[in-house]
């Protein structure tokens, strides 16, 4: 463990990550799955922007808001994945203390970006099947824009707020933390001086970025699902609630995996069980969202027909 002597005290420059080292016996099965997903991630993720951008039948609020999303989860799964494969290749489990900053930054804007993105896309969906009428008036090009905006640039804030209060932390005793990530709550705990500060401010500042776009959400659910059942075919029903169901799909398992991985108390005895829950909140939800919208989507069902029938068509030429 190495170590930088400044004024009488030692302070870590480095962590030991153990990751999934205590259980050796299925390292090279968690590489391979790992090394799947990241892949079927990143794929996914990026043929959803490509349709997005290329067809122009997607060039609407509902899409360009789905784009970000996409491009979200593709840089969130960059943060963690590829050092994590990295690791069971090389065996060697140790970030830097700048390194372990940078990737706590990177996950937690992200992460706050997709909260206030999800809302931004409840409203959307609001405002479509509430207020269709008055939507290509609200949701206008200038408005997209500046919601999309407003949900990278809050998550920055809120991310270089945390991240540049943890430098002025003392770490002078173990550094190992029994985590695949530089999640907040492992490597605070390792510091030898009084965390209670920079502990409320990041409760606060995720309690902003969570409760409010939260139950923003949910209200917009509401008023959707009453003015959907209001809707007298049942043919009209299934086509304006089959327009927000993969988003509401993809709402729960965020929360849901964001609820459990943050808010569920974590005792020791369930220390690993947590670690299983943040795999599936860091690792299985951008593969999933792709994946739903592809399967669920008639309008990117039908882009994607339309590639690869153009694809075929220049194959044949």
């Amino acid at each position: 463990m190495r170590r930088a002597k400044q004024e009488n005290e030692t302070t870590l420059v480095e962590f030991v990550i153990l990751g999934f080292q205590n259980v050796p016996e299925v390292q090279f099965i968690l590489f391979l799955m790992f090394l799947v997903i990241y892949i079927t991630t990143v794929l996914g993720n990026i043929l959803i922007m490509v349709l997005v951008v290329t067809d122009h039948h997607l060039h609407n609020p509902m899409f360009f808001f789905l784009g970000n999303l996409s491009f979200l989860e593709t840089c969130c799964t960059s943060t963690i994945l590829p050092r994590t494969l990295a690791s069971f290749l090389t065996s060697k489990y140790v970030i830097s203390f700048n390194g372990c900053l940078l990737q706590y930054f990177f996950f937690t804007e992200l992460a706050g970006v997709e909260c206030c993105l999800l809302t931004v896309m409840s409203y959307d969906r609001y405002i479509a099947i509430c207020k269709p009428l008055h939507y290509t008036t609200i949701m206008n090009g200038r408005c997209c824009l500046q919601l999309a905006g407003g949900s990278w640039i809050n998550g920055l804030l809120a991310s270089a707020i945390v991240t540049s209060l943890i430098p002025q932390l003392t770490f002078c005793g173990p550094n190992e933390t029994d985590h695949f990530f530089c999640d907040f709550t492992p490597v605070v705990k390792l510091s030898c001086s009084d965390t209670y500060w920079i502990e409320l401010v990041t409760l606060i500042l995720a309690s902003l970025l969570t409760l409010p776009p939260f139950l923003l959400t949910l209200i917009s659910y509401v008023y959707i699902s009453n003015t959907v059942l209001r809707i007298p075919s049942s043919a009209g029903r299934h086509k304006a609630f089959s327009t927000c169901s993969s988003h509401l799909t993809v709402v729960t398992l965020f929360y849901g995996t964001l609820i459990v991985v943050y808010l569920v108390p974590k005792p020791n005895t369930l220390g690993g069980l947590h670690k299983v829950f943040s795999v599936c909140y860091t690792v299985l939800t951008p593969l999933v969202n792709p994946l739903i919208y592809s399967l669920r989507n008639n309008n990117i069902k039908k882009a994607l027909r339309t590639a690869m029938n153009k694809y075929r068509g220049f194959d044949k030429a």
